[in-house]
Parts: C-alpha cells; sequence; structure tokens
C-alpha cells in the first residue's frame, strides 16, 4: 500500500479529518477530534503509526517483525509504527486501519459518537 492508498482510505472513513498539526511533514487523521492514524509524507519507505490493543499488538510485533514495531514518538503500548510498502498483506493495513478507527471511536464520548452517527 502505498501513502496516498493509505490516505485514500482513512479520509473516506466517516467523520475523519486530516491536518498537519506538527509540522509540515507529519500528516495526522483524526475522528471528530481525536487522532487515530498518522504518517510522514518525507519518510520512504511509507509508514504509519497507527492505534492499537495492546495484546493484539504483542501478536503483530512478533508475527511482522521489523515491519510493525512499537509506535515511533508514541505510547509503545497502544501505538504501531506499521510499514506500508513492504511485506504486510494490504489486507492487514487495511483491518488495522479500521481497527485504530474503532478503538478511538469507541473512546469518544456518548454526544460525540451520536454526532459521528448522524453524519
Amino acid at each position: 500500500m502505498n501513502i496516498e492508498e493509505f490516505r485514500e482510505y482513512c479520509i473516506a472513513k466517516k467523520g475523519v479529518t486530516e491536518s498537519f498539526p506538527f509540522d509540515e511533514k507529519i500528516l495526522a487523521f483524526k475522528v471528530m477530534g481525536k487522532m487515530f492514524a498518522l504518517t510522514s509524507v518525507a519518510v520512504n519507505p511509507a509508514t504509519a503509526n497507527l492505534k492499537c490493543d495492546p495484546e493484539r499488538s504483542i501478536e503483530l510485533r512478533e508475527e511482522y517483525d521489523g515491519l510493525i514495531i512499537p509506535g515511533y514518538h508514541m505510547s509503545k503500548i497502544h501505538w504501531n509504527t506499521v510499514e506500508l510498502e513492504k511485506n504486510i498483506p494490504q489486507k492487514i493495513v487495511l483491518e488495522l486501519i479500521d481497527h485504530s478507527y474503532d478503538l478511538v471511536v469507541k473512546s469518544l464520548t456518548e454526544k460525540l459518537q451520536a454526532e459521528l452517527a448522524s453524519l
């Protein structure tokens, strides 16, 4: 999966916005104002940081040793850095994006979840 495919998949999700909150190189994706994914537009090969259940993170890091690592500059427990253009099947990357999005949606207040549902 290349960076543009990653971007298109993320912004197609309900309630998602994109921005450069840190600098002109780090693109963040937020659902209802809460970040669920970020990527650097300047790194090659492309990587993305995605939120993940801690137990699943450990399993993924073991299965995709070196391709999924603890989140770079993020909580190492709740975030993974994923190599987008390497040997991880695209299906898995899409599942990880969905998982990250779903984790953040579940953490939203009831009011924000209702707003999201009405979009």
